[in-house]
């Protein structure tokens, strides 16, 4: 299941900062973006997110953060 959700927040953080991956990329973006939005929600904030639908929002925004953070590093480099 969480390569299903993955796959879809990551393509759709795809769409929505308008780059180009590939599936694989985007399953991997979706995973590991929920991860890490889970771990900054729960220290800043104190909360985690829970479902498929909290997966999947966790997922988008934590790809979405990824995505920039290495648009932000190539940049500089």
């Amino acid at each position: 299941m969480a390569i299903i959700i993955g796959g879809i927040a990551g393509w759709l953080a795809e769409k929505f900062m308008k780059s180009d991956m590939g599936v694989l990329m985007n399953i991997i973006l979706g995973i590991v973006g929920a991860i890490v939005f889970n771990f900054l929600a729960a220290l800043i904030f104190d909360f985690e997110t829970a479902g498929w639908i909290g997966s999947l929002i966790a997922g988008f925004i934590g790809a979405c953060l990824l995505i920039w953070l290495a648009r932000l590093i190539k940049g500089r480099t």
